[in-house]
């Protein structure tokens, strides 16, 4: 039965509080619609039990005083007072144990209400519970489900005011002859339509809001100094003003976004009783003002840790170890760090395992290793991880030195080969020593996707800052500042032919220079519409199909940014990137990324992409639009299951990251088509941002390992860092997972040291669902995909079956032997986790990450190789040009700076039919320490010249002279240039060896079939048949030497060798004949046996 509450008893207890106990009136008797307790009093009923006690205190019965009979009735008492008006009060008490059973048939108690009482004056709150189990026969509801406390209220009023007087809630002054005139107007200068205005009270009290010129006007307000309002618009940071003895106000709320994290907290090592320091910054609008920190994933709680946006950890222990991370949050959303793991040792352990691991290093033509049998020699190699090293006093976000672990000690080994001995030297311990300084760079080229026009002089901005230019090529180069997590670069056509176009590009983490291809969106020519009739513009770029959808544009939508209305003719420009044109994926602006309530970043799956530019008619002057509707042809999205989380999106060009402006809602309609179809339909405002994104928040999410190797062996140690990975997540037309009917997601990513994990959509139900096409690049340069034909061999493209067909991998070339090798498809179906042979790669689960970022070599994975080209390079100190943490410290170092790498390449013609192999030999020349001892060989062959059958040309690498690792004097390098096969030298450039003669000493050069110099120290050039650069990264610096080489100047580039100009050298080779062996021919013959025959680092991994 439904029971009513009874008001009646909080008003009479209002009525009597503060005259005394005792002091009482009756109950008035209730109306029809109660029910009816014992004597026609007014009660509230649950069920009544049987006993029941009197007590003359006004206070609720502990104890029972005395009891008696009672009536069964429905319901249960409250305090009632007793009829003689003896001032005593009755009460239902129940008995222990079935008190103790009755509890749990009740609700939990509501908060207290307010107070009743006035200014002065004792009033009373209530609270209330019900009974959840009244319904049921037996059980018991013995509590009261009402509770009713004396409170004070108010204190008396004892505002003073400085101007008029206190309005009557005594929480702000007014001036009755005062009247306040304000405007609000956004960041465009656009008037900010609505915005509600606030005055700061104890509670908010909404005064008025802002016509659609911005405008407001608010009577009575005292501008005291005292005063504040608070302005409040949609997606605006909210404005607070002081009225300082103004009755005038303006104001331009900032547009509100997420925070955004600048910093993220940097991995650290440390020993047990060290303490630490963990920091992160964040910056948004409004600013974060909370932080909170996880380790391991559990909060850490801030009030024992009295954090903010630093950690201060003491007194470390070993249980402290693990991944911290940072979440700041303001009004305007969170955001989350990247995690830094922390590493926690004993006091006297080692900070690194002395142990090298292993490293082969693929020797020269001539070295075959009989112990070995293969070309290859085991140097060992210290990977560079954190150790914990020397602390400085103090504690900061980032140490004043970083500590790697590094080789220690290195021993000199004698290689036997084939007439002679190879020195080499191999690490045999390692320590913990400084970190390698690194600097990162992302160079490119920026051009257009339809036919790859380049951008010419256009502008490079890093959020708001210009940061570098394009060139004449559309060629660029971007330093990367420290700290930075994302590289959010976005480029602008001055010319106004292309999109601006705000792209997120992957870098390496450790130092170097990573190439990346900027393809840009052509924009359509505007057309012109009339601001007073209704406009559609359709988006959608396939000839053959429907527009996936349509702007609808209402009469006098458009505006100045004053606000005032335009009328008249308005060019727009509307540039749509369509997904179901496959070809245009890598045309993807940004990284389909947003932040969610809770800081996390999730992708997204695009349904259309759209630029919008809107100008009058002499396109002087840019145009916001309202009100302005987008049609979604629900036809259009295959996934059922998308249609209701479909929204508007927009990006922010600062942070790279889309971010939601509206939802979409279903609509019928015939829209210029005689059957009716189903719209959904979402509503947009054209103002500060211009680019739009039609798309849908996906949970099904994978990791795709790829690792990247500078030839077909596929061996652990000859695996490439730098490579840039992309993936086009695609989905296939059903039954033909080959043929994708649209691409829904970009994604890259760089390769390490273990290769590259890069995100993917994928479904574990159906394997077909989601597809993918994933393609390597490095320096612009396509690497080749294992291959798929004639038949699928798991161990060349490295997953293992039956994994391996349930993927359904196919390279580009498996139907059709003439098109490309360079990309791959496969089917991204989620790894079954009772299935064992899916769970250890290729695809991994997105909460999987860190298996996949530190999965063995021996684990599946899908792999591209770099087409070995006719070069070979040999360092007697090893270090590998794709990982700048791997320098050592030697005098024997090819490169003896770490930051500054110096490539020069000397160019050899050869007059002869046949190419001819030539190998440059580097040995010590005038330092004392490196005298007469090998820095490396260089091995390249010549190349033919096109236009002269007899003639052609090789452009050979040689160690520049100058200071070696310790800048303490410069060394000039003995370089020795000998052909292979039976040469003559036939010249030498008159101008290099006029510098020769003129810098002493001068290398003798009694062997006509070689030619021996000591280096120049100074950077010559074309005309001395010499090319000298120097970059950041060493292999930037040899490619841009080798393309002013290849054309024979010192400021252009060339792919295509040309001979005759620019030449150092001249050889004469006689034709060698079939039964002499190219340089380059044993390693490759032997290629497949070598990597069956490696040492136990290429053994380790057997798929079946």
């Amino acid at each position: 039965m439904r029971k009513r509450k009874n008001p009646g008893f909080f008003r009479k207890l209002a009525a009597t509080a503060g005259l005394g106990r005792g002091i009482l009136r009756f109950w008035r008797r209730s109306q029809a619609s109660g029910s009816l307790c014992s004597g026609g009093w007014r009660r509230n009923c649950c069920i009544q039990p049987r006993l029941h006690a009197e007590t003359r205190a006004w206070v609720p019965p502990v104890a029972p005083v005395r009891t008696k009979p009672g009536p069964l009735l429905e319901g249960r008492a409250m305090f009632w007072e007793a009829r003689g008006g003896s001032g005593g009060v009755l009460a239902d008490v129940v008995p222990g144990p079935l008190l103790q059973d009755s509890k749990k048939f009740l609700s939990p108690w509501s908060k207290w209400s307010e107070c009743s009482g006035k200014c002065g004056q004792t009033g009373v709150q209530k609270r209330t519970r019900s009974c959840l189990a009244e319904h049921l026969w037996g059980a018991r509801c013995n509590e009261v489900t009402e509770e009713g406390r004396l409170c004070p209220g108010a204190s008396p009023c004892n505002l003073t005011c400085v101007m008029g007087r206190v309005n009557a809630d005594c929480d702000a002054c007014m001036c009755q002859d005062v009247t306040l005139h304000g405007k609000v107007s956004l960041e465009d200068g656009s008037p900010a339509a609505g915005a509600r205005v606030y005055l700061q009270a104890k509670k908010l009290k909404l005064l008025t809001a802002a016509n659609g010129a911005g405008a407001f006007r608010i009577p009575g307000v005292c501008p005291d100094g005292k005063s504040t309002l608070k302005i409040r618009k949609a997606k605006y940071v909210t404005a607070k003003i002081k009225l300082n003895f103004r009755t005038n106000v303006m104001f331009s709320p900032p547009f509100a976004g997420k925070p955004y994290i600048l910093k993220s907290p940097e991995d650290k090592a440390r020993r047990v009783g060290q303490s630490v320091s963990l920091c992160c910054d964040a910056v948004g609008t409004p600013e974060p003002d909370r932080y909170l920190w996880y380790h391991n994933g559990s909060l850490l709680d801030p009030s024992l840790y009295k954090y903010k946006n630093n950690l201060i950890l003491k007194n470390l222990n070993r249980g402290q170890s693990g991944e911290y991370f940072c979440k700041a949050s303001s009004d305007g959303g969170s955001a989350k760090s990247q995690p830094a793991k922390l590493a926690v040792i004993g006091k006297e352990e080692p900070p690194c395992d002395p142990q090298p691991q292993s490293h082969p290093i693929r020797l020269p033509h001539d070295c075959f290793q009989n112990t070995t049998n293969s070309f290859y020699y085991d140097v060992g190699k210290c990977p560079a991880k954190i150790c914990a090293g020397k602390l400085d006093k103090g504690l900061r976000c980032k140490d004043n030195t970083a500590y790697c672990c590094g080789v220690s000690k290195m021993e000199t080994r004698q290689i036997s080969c084939n007439g002679y001995t190879l020195p080499t030297k191999v690490a045999v311990e390692c320590g913990c020593k400084k970190c390698t300084e690194t600097k990162k760079t992302v160079r490119g080229r920026a051009i257009a996707a339809d036919n790859g026009e380049p951008l010419r002089f256009g502008h490079i901005y890093l959020g708001n800052k210009r940061v570098s230019m394009t060139g004449y090529k559309g060629t660029f180069s971007v330093h990367v500042p420290v700290d930075t997590e994302r590289l959010v670069l976005t480029f602008v056509d001055r010319l106004q032919k292309f999109v601006n176009t705000t792209k997120v590009l992957p870098f390496n983490e450790k130092g170097g220079a990573v190439f990346h291809e900027v393809k840009l969106l052509r924009k359509k020519p505007p057309v012109t519409l009339e601001s007073s009739e209704t406009n559609v513009i359709s988006l959608g770029e396939m000839e053959d199909d429907d527009p996936i959808a349509e702007l609808e544009i209402p009469p006098y939508a458009f505006y100045r940014k004053n606000g005032e209305v335009y009328t008249g003719k308005v060019k727009a420009s509307v540039t749509f990137l369509d997904p179901r044109n496959v070809s245009a994926a890598d045309v993807t602006q940004s990284d389909l990324n947003f932040v969610d309530d809770e800081g996390d970043i999730f992708p997204l799956r695009t349904y259309g992409m759209f630029s919008v530019d809107f100008t009058d008619e002499q396109g002087t002057e840019s145009l916001n639009a309202e009100d302005v509707k987008v049609h979604l042809d629900t036809a259009q999205v295959k996934m059922p299951e998308h249609l209701e989380e479909m929204k508007l999106w927009s990006l922010n060009p600062e942070t790279g990251l889309w971010e939601e402006e509206g939802d979409f809602s279903l609509e019928r309609s015939r829209r210029h088509k005689r059957e009716e179809r189903t719209f959904l339909v979402g509503n947009m405002e054209i103002k500060e941002r211009r680019l739009f994104n039609l798309d849908v928040p996906e949970s099904r999410r994978c990791y795709v390992k790829v690792r990247a190797y500078r030839s077909e062996r596929f061996l652990p140690s000859e695996q490439i860092q730098g490579v840039v990975i992309s993936v086009i997540n695609t989905e296939p037309e059903p039954g033909f997972s080959s043929n994708p009917r649209a691409w829904g997601r970009f994604d890259s990513a760089v390769t390490g040291p273990n290769g590259a994990c890069v995100p993917a959509f994928c479904d574990e139900q159906n394997p077909e669902a989601y597809g993918a096409y994933i393609l390597a690049s490095m320096g612009g340069e396509e690497l080749e995909a294992a291959s798929s034909a004639p038949k699928l061999n798991p161990n060349v493209i490295g997953v293992p079956q039956p994994y391996l067909n349930k993927l359904n991998y196919r390279r580009t070339d498996h139907e059709d032997p003439s098109t490309k090798k360079t990309a791959f498809s496969i089917n991204m179906a989620k790894p079954n986790p009772n299935s064992p042979e899916e769970n250890n790669g290729p695809i991994y689960a997105y909460e999987n990450l860190s298996e996949c970022e530190e999965a063995p070599y021996s684990a599946a994975h899908f792999r591209f190789y770099r087409v070995e080209g006719d070069t070979y390079d040999y360092n007697t100190v090893p270090f590998n040009e794709d990982d700048l943490m791997s320098w050592t410290d030697d005098y024997l170092a090819w490169w003896p700076k770490p930051m500054e790498f110096r490539a020069c390449y000397i160019k050899v013609k050869i007059n002869g039919p046949q190419e001819v192999n030539i190998r440059s030999r580097n040995m010590g020349g005038t330092h004392p320490r490196t005298i007469g001892k090998l820095y490396g060989i260089r091995d390249v062959r010549s190349i033919r010249s096109p236009e002269r059958p007899g003639v052609s040309a090789a452009c050979l690498e040689f160690k520049c002279s100058g200071m070696l690792y310790d800048q303490d004097r410069v060394d000039r390098t003995l370089v020795k240039v000998v052909p292979q096969g039976s040469c003559r030298r036939d010249g030498v450039n008159s101008m290099l060896h006029e510098y020769l003669v003129n810098h002493l000493p001068m290398a003798t050069n009694n062997d006509s079939s070689e030619y021996t110099m000591l280096a120049p120290l100074d950077p010559l050039g074309h005309n001395y048949g010499i090319y000298t650069v120097t970059d950041q990264d060493p292999r930037i610096a040899k490619e841009i030497a080798l393309g002013r080489c290849f054309d024979g100047t010192s400021d252009g580039t060339s792919r295509t060798m040309k001979s005759d100009i620019g030449v150092a050298l001249t050889f004469t080779c006689a034709e060698r004949s079939a039964a002499e062996q190219s340089a380059f021919q044993s390693p490759r013959n032997s290629g497949q046996q070598s990597a069956r025959r490696q040492p136990r680092e290429s053994r380790s991994r057997s798929i079946k």
